[in-house]
């Protein structure tokens, strides 16, 4: 077999770079060494490319000392475009050398500057392969709103909502309130632009409402006020379909909370007390059925490419609700995204080099 190389480009200037370290931390252990060989690109905070050890453990997560790239004085060189694909990087001394070229890049970014299609477009001019979504599916997915519109357009259900810009909120705060009285409490209030429900709060009534907007206001200008819809969370992990056939859904998983009011960043990502994230889920054939061909619909209803968790709520009177789509789901060891392959059949190793393979086949 012959060794391809792939650049593993983690970190990024997200609020959510801890979690994409942890996630290429994941990565970088799991992935087929006999069948590649890895490059690890960290970006800083700031934004600065550096070569980084390729040592799974520094970014392990924990909840005293969550991981991050930090500027050990190398730069990375991105390919020239054309048909060069060396990549090379300058020391810290000042000298420079080849790490040789690139077959793929394995973008494990998650939020602005990584998961909204600049990293894509980025890689798009560059010529290089690269895994995940593309532009498109990507900045669809990471503004809240315009996925809502896209799948709403395409007879996808959704929990009604209202976006709310800052210039609004701050000029005209009753009739925000009164639309969100007309939507029903409890309400989610989340910014547009963020993941790992980073900013996200639970408004039981009207009095929580203001504290909830401060929070998501902190993140981005634009928020979501939503509808709490009664039910079951389940997830369904994505797959793009081989040589042009159609997605691919895994078993569902469901997030069982059990003190937890709901899945927070804390429940998510560092092992907290009062949710199960359980897969395959507790469900009968024909709800599985119904999930994953919604995942199907919710993934094309985006142009969806390479991967994406769609998450649902699966109401009492059995409907299914499309809650979002992440197109580049976490990795960690208590993922959801992995632990669905691995219920459906497939090795963590495994869906990695899907991943990787997909997106080498995208660009031949």
């Amino acid at each position: 077999m012959t060794t391809a190389t792939v650049a593993v480009l983690f970190g990024g200037r997200s609020s959510e770079h801890a979690i994409s370290s942890a996630t290429a931390g994941g990565v970088l252990g799991a992935i087929d060494r006999d069948r590649y060989r890895v490059i690890p690109v960290g970006i800083t905070r700031d934004g600065v490319f550096v070569l980084e050890e390729d040592d799974p453990s520094r970014f392990r997560l924990d909840a005293d000392r969550l991981p991050e790239v930090v500027d050990n004085g190398t730069r990375v060189i991105w390919p020239q475009g054309g048909a060069d694909r060396t990549l090379r990087v300058r020391l810290a001394d000042g000298s420079e050398r080849e790490l040789g070229e690139v077959d793929a890049v394995l973008p494990i970014l998650h939020g602005l500057h990584g998961e909204d299609g600049t990293m894509q477009g980025f890689l798009d001019i560059l010529g290089l392969a690269y895994a995940g979504g593309g532009v498109l599916d990507s900045a669809l997915c990471m503004d809240k709103h315009f996925m809502k519109v896209a799948l709403q357009a395409e007879g996808v259900p959704v929990a009604p909502w209202t976006t709310v810009r800052k210039a609004r909120w701050d000029g005209d705060a009753d009739a925000v309130r009164a639309e969100a009285d007309a939507l029903g409490y409890p309400l989610f209030v989340k910014p547009a632009r963020a993941g790992s429900s980073v900013g996200v709060s639970k408004a039981r009534d009207a009095s929580e409402l203001d504290e909830a907007m401060r929070i998501a206001f902190a993140e981005d200008d634009k928020v979501l006020v939503e509808q709490g819809i009664a039910g079951r969370e389940i997830e369904v992990a994505m797959l793009e379909g081989r040589e042009g056939g159609r997605a691919r859904a895994s078993l569902p998983g469901e997030i069982v909370l059990t003190t937890r009011d709901f899945y927070d960043f804390e429940g998510k990502y560092l092992g907290g007390e009062g949710v199960d994230v359980v897969c395959p889920a507790d469900l009968t054939d024909e709800q599985v059925t119904t999930i994953r061909e919604v995942g199907v619909r919710a993934f094309e209803a985006v142009d969806g490419r390479g991967l994406a968790r769609v998450d649902v709520f699966l109401t009492p009177e059995g409907e299914v609700v499309v809650n979002e789509l992440n197109t580049m789901p976490g990795f960690t060891p208590i993922s959801m995204f992995p632990k669905c392959w691995i219920a459906s059949g497939m090795t963590y190793s495994e869906l990695i080099t899907e991943l990787v393979e997909l997106g080498r086949a995208r660009a031949a």
